[in-house]
């Protein structure tokens, strides 16, 4: 595609941006609203939830369609964080710059960036954004370092790059250094910063296991109750005289009652509600730490994860350089002048400008020309003539291994005390010297005679938490690897500083490309680096494929794939925009010490959900059992809707939401559903248990009113799920005793006021049906602490590390 310095006319513009060839941004997510709406409403748990509220409101039975409150509010909680989330990946993006600098028939004007066309031809200058792919048409030749432009988004290094005619430069990118024209090559869905956007925004819940395993409880339950309903339909119309007779005279009416009351208890409403409120309560506690959790699952995550991936930079260290120390290895007169006279120079880096302060005394040279730093060639210089206290002659100042090139002993010996120096966790530069006063041209080159007059050292400034947060994961059996771009004799003695075991670093450039491969290097070595963005990625897929679980951190628009595609990832305070976007959690401070906050406060959420499951898996239990036993034999099913509601608030509903938001230390372990249905099944069936033997017992000992076998049935409930609800509540705590006593009271106060007693439909017993239901519940309650021994040693024998935590939780 030819052209020329007149651009593209605005007629070729226009039409170009109507066939297509436009940087219009696409598609926003692929998830939609409807799509949202329609994954949390339209489902066969609410289909079956719903029916069955329908039909109470027609038969004007409202006082038992109370169950029909916690569904909405589980609709409404699935649809407001996925709303969220997605409502967040819409709003990343990785280019922030409105409008684009073009040549349109001969002008140079400033067009938004969406209307700039392929074959454009930008105009640059420091500070500018590139909005689309380019190619180098010229850069500016009237200074010595032409155009530089800082690729962060490919290289994951802030350092500057050098672009010459013919270079490609990616979207995303900025102008640091001179200005130049380029040619748009690729534009919208094409261009780099397109793609990026686009795999960043593809939608995804974070992994949680509580989540995962309730929505598979869901599932299963789903599968079973289209049987079940039939059983349970059947049974009762057969309790009220076979489907003809119950259609006849209108008993099909207390058999639809009936048959809902067995259906809906088989359904775990609370346990997503409560299960939503805990993170929700856990993510308020964060953000008073400056901990945001931008998805409330997310609370669970770091408490799961045994893989840790850190950055270096920003992470263990603060990402500030400063001076260590100077070694002299020949005397050249004035040499402390010149590392003043860079360190204070306006367009000095951070490195550069360290020096300023140790230096500051040191007479400068008068009237330099300086040679700028170039990014590849990694060094910079001074040309210092006659009358200045420096010697006269070129002074240099870079990387060693770039600056002692010519092979000589001296450059052999300081690139050897270079390398001892870098080991040892310095960053190092070389000031070398020689008396060659050859003008500076287009392309600087090392003068002749150079030879090295001192090395001089940086370090990092480790945060003074890191090495205590990271004693914790090690502690919490959580493997950390540090993953950089620098050196890694560098990266490996910052390691070291923090504590953590590490003889040298690996060096990314030599890691295979095969996963598998991959995993077996990452499970031999901690310390990496010279690693890019795409091995980021690929370092966290490898992890995943071996098991664990992995967290990233990090904080360049570079990292956004490696931390979207984590288990859990984290952003820094100084993350770029579209890093914090893909993240689960942001350390709004910039504190690394909050981790271990995080990480309890997971812990309290997953073992206080644990605690909780079991009440709620229990009556699900026994709901099924029940319902097919009582279905088979045709009994009328026990208790009305409004009973169950009784039941349920105070042996699952009111004291779960309180056990969920209490401290609880105990440690992750694997297999939380397994658990949880290992001690909720057995429950469930010595609840079903009592209630037949009541039942049995009730008809053995003559006629009672239906009121009065409701009423015992609701009680033997009660009895013997408060004992299930007193032993999940250990070990014993005052308020969690006071829970429970609270939950007895409150069964109490249903009998004894009137307004409540006749509301519920139930009423004291005669003495020998009381008594019957004393004698149940006892045997119930010794069959309950039976099962918590027993489950206690099953839960020792698969993991006896994690018996003191089984015991605490």
């Amino acid at each position: 595609m030819s052209v020329t310095t007149t651009g593209l006319s605005s007629a070729e513009a226009a039409k170009r941006l109507a066939d297509g060839r436009g940087n219009a941004a696409p598609d926003a997510s692929s998830r939609s609203l409807w799509a949202i709406l329609a994954a949390n409403v339209f489902t066969l748990f609410n289909a079956i939830v719903f029916a069955g509220f329908g039909i109470l409101l027609v038969l004007g039975r409202w006082q038992d369609a109370l169950f029909g409150l916690p569904a909405i509010f589980n609709t409404v909680i699935g649809v407001v964080q996925e709303f969220n989330a997605k409502r967040t990946l819409d709003r990343l993006a990785v280019l922030n710059a409105p409008t684009a600098r073009v040549i349109r028939d001969g002008e140079v004007m400033e067009i938004p960036q969406e209307q700039v066309v392929l074959g454009d031809v930008f105009v640059l200058h420091v500070g500018d954004q590139i909005t689309a792919d380019a190619r180098i048409i010229d850069t500016d030749h009237a200074g010595p370092t032409g155009l530089e432009l800082d690729e962060s988004l490919l290289t994951g290094e802030s350092d500057a790059v050098r672009k010459r005619s013919g270079d490609e430069v990616l979207s995303g990118s900025n102008v640091v250094t001179g200005s130049g024209t380029a040619e748009v090559i690729r534009v919208g869905a094409e261009s780099y910063a397109a793609k990026l956007t686009s795999d960043a925004r593809k939608f995804s819940l974070v992994k949680s296991e509580l989540r995962g395993s309730i929505d598979r409880l869901l599932k299963w339950i789903m599968w079973l109750l289209p049987v079940m309903i039939v059983i349970v339909v059947n049974g009762q119309m057969q309790s009220e005289g076979g489907w003809t007779v119950a259609i006849a005279n209108g008993g099909w009416q207390e058999a639809a009652v009936g048959a809902i009351a067995a259906v809906i208890a088989m359904v775990p409403l609370g346990l997503v509600l409560v299960t939503s409120i805990a993170f929700a309560v856990s993510g308020v506690s964060l953000a008073k730490q400056q901990v945001l959790i931008q998805e409330l699952p997310a609370v669970e995550g770091l408490a799961r994860v045994d893989a840790l991936c850190l950055d270096k930079t920003g992470t263990l260290t603060t990402g500030e350089m400063a001076f260590d120390r100077a070694i002299e290895l020949q005397p050249v007169q004035g040499w402390e002048g010149v590392l003043s006279y860079l360190g204070s120079a306006p367009d000095a880096n951070g490195t550069a400008a360290s020096l300023a302060v140790p230096f500051a005394d040191a007479e400068q040279p008068i009237d330099p020309t300086p040679i700028p730093f170039d990014s590849a060639r990694k060094w910079s210089g001074l040309l210092v003539g006659r009358g200045s206290a420096p010697a006269e002659g070129t002074w240099i100042l870079g990387a060693p291994e770039f600056v002692m090139r010519a092979e000589n002993d001296a450059n052999r010996a300081a690139l050897a005390e270079a390398g001892r120096l870098a080991e040892q966790g310095s960053r190092t530069l070389v000031l070398a010297y020689s008396d060659d006063l050859t003008p500076v041209g287009e392309q600087p080159e090392l003068p002749a005679g150079l030879f090295p007059v001192a090395i001089l050292t940086f370090k990092e400034q480790v945060r003074e938490d890191a090495a205590q947060t990271l004693g914790y994961f090690a502690e919490q059996d959580v493997d950390v690897r540090v993953i950089s771009g620098d050196d890694p004799r560098t990266v490996a003695a910052v390691a070291r500083a923090v504590g953590l075991n590490c003889e040298a670093g690996f060096d990314a450039r030599e890691l295979p490309e095969d996963l598998d491969e991959l995993g077996e290097v990452l499970e031999r070595e901690h310390v990496f680096g010279r690693v890019t963005p795409r091995q980021k990625l690929e370092m966290v897929r490898a992890l995943q494929r071996r098991g664990h679980v992995v967290a990233m951190t990090g904080d360049g628009v570079n990292d956004a794939l490696a931390i979207k595609e984590a288990d859990l990832g984290i952003a820094m305070d100084t993350a770029a925009q579209a890093t914090k976007a893909v993240a689960r959690l942001v350390l709004l401070d910039g504190r690394f010490d909050r981790m271990p906050g995080v990480v309890a406060e997971g812990r309290r959420v997953i073992a206080n959900i644990e605690r909780v499951s079991m009440l709620f898996l229990t009556k699900t239990m026994y709901a099924f059992a029940i319902g097919v036993i009582f279905g088979l034999f045709a009994w009328a099913f026990p208790f009305l809707p409004r009973q169950l509601s009784i039941t349920d608030g105070l042996t699952i509903g009111i004291p779960a939401f309180f056990l969920a938001l209490m401290p609880n230390a105990a440690r992750y372990r694997s297999g939380f559903l397994k658990r949880s249905l290992a001690f909720s099944i057995p429950a469930g069936l010595i609840v079903t248990a009592a209630l037949i033997a009541v039942r049995i017992g009730a008809y053995n000992m003559g006629e009672f009113q239906t009121i009065e076998l409701q009423s015992a049935s609701t009680l033997t409930l009660a009895g013997v799920a408060l004992w299930v609800l007193a032993v999940m509540a250990r070990p014993i705590h005052p308020f969690r005793v006071l829970i429970v006593l609270a939950m007895y009271a409150g069964l109490g106060l249903v009998w004894v006021i009137p307004f409540t007693r006749d509301f519920f439909q139930v009423t004291w017993l005669p003495n020998d049906l009381g008594v019957l239901v004393l004698i149940v519940v006892g045997i119930g309650v010794v069959l309950v602490e039976v099962l918590r021994a027993w489950h206690l040693r099953l839960i020792a024998k698969q993991d006896p590390v994690g018996r003191a935590a089984a015991v605490a939780a």
